[in-house]
């Protein structure tokens, strides 16, 4: 599902404009990547929670060459289900 067809469907389910779907929509994601900045976790309710991971520099191989490298320290942003999600996706 790409934006366009998610800003379609929530708009064709609520009845509001495509311009106000697509405003929240883009509100909320920024909302979350601000959080996730701030090293906060957001969760929502029935969907999932997404949590700010810290990845401690590690030494790895070049895959071409062989030789090793410097991988240095990062975040990650890690994505876990709600039960709720995993359950609708077993039935």
């Amino acid at each position: 599902m790409t934006f366009n067809e998610l800003i379609a469907h929530v708009s064709g389910k609520t009845g509001m404009a495509k311009e106000g779907v697509k405003m929240i929509l883009e509100t909320s994601i920024a909302t979350l990547t601000e959080k996730a900045i701030a090293g906060e976790d957001a969760t929502l309710p029935g969907f999932g929670q997404f949590k700010v991971k810290d990845v401690p520099a590690r030494q790895g191989r070049n895959p071409s060459t062989g030789a090793t490298m410097d991988i240095p320290a990062s975040r990650k942003v890690a994505f876990t289900p709600a039960k709720a999600l995993k359950d609708a996706l077993k039935a």
